[in-house]
């Protein structure tokens, strides 16, 4: 029997959780470590999908792997904290989608964000009950085309597709041997000629029509 699973990135994807993002960790970088260093919005949507690991190289050069790292850990903890209180930026008709989505198929996120991060997401919006299994790089310290195998492996699915927004979604998927759909509406574009939404709410027709490829 086939079981047929949907895997979703969450920045580009779901949500746009920047000005949260970056208001928090602005107020996290003036306690811990300058109070004359401003995240802007921009510098979140240029490091979103990334692992945190590189995000912290990208945003703190100046520091050392070890404290660059360590003040990241705390910018995520705020975040996660600020973001279950106040939530993001949904894409548009996101809960009609999922109900729509959910009668056919299995819903997933995975995502290279930190621990806590998806859980923030799902609690503020009461969304937890329309996704089966979750996993993260902050959980398991795993690329995403491993986590995305995880999950398929774990939940036994047949056939699955991730959807993502930026170039390395695309290439996870291809590493972890799931079909893909760009979500163009996010913050990237992709190098091959892939099945795309326009809007969110583009999905369900596109994903029957990938499924019964």
């Amino acid at each position: 029997m086939s079981k047929q699973g949907i895997i979703f990135d969450m920045d580009g994807t779901l949500w746009d959780s920047a000005e949260g993002v970056a208001k928090s960790w602005t107020e996290v970088v003036a306690e811990k470590y300058t109070d004359q260093r401003v995240i802007t919005v921009d510098e979140i949507h240029g490091v979103m999908g990334k692992t945190m690991d590189v995000i912290a190289r990208l945003l703190f050069p100046e520091l050392d792997k070890e404290q660059s790292e360590e003040l990241l850990d705390h910018c995520c903890k705020q975040e996660n904290a600020y973001l279950r209180e106040h939530g993001g930026i949904l894409y548009p008709d996101l809960e009609e989608i999922m109900q729509t989505l959910q009668k056919k198929y299995h819903l997933y996120i995975v995502s290279n964000c930190q621990s806590g991060y998806i859980e923030a997401f799902l609690d503020h919006y009461k969304l937890g009950h329309y996704f089966e299994d979750i996993e993260c790089y902050g959980n398991t310290g795993e690329k995403k085309a491993g986590n995305i195998r995880a999950v398929v492996a774990r939940n036994a699915l047949t056939d699955a597709v991730y959807v993502g927004d930026i170039q390395g979604d695309y290439d996870a998927s291809c590493e972890a041997g799931v079909r893909f759909i760009h979500a163009a509406y996010g913050f990237g574009t992709i190098d091959r000629k892939v099945p795309a939404i326009g809007q969110l709410s583009d999905l369900p027709e596109v994903i029957d029509g990938v499924f019964a490829e």
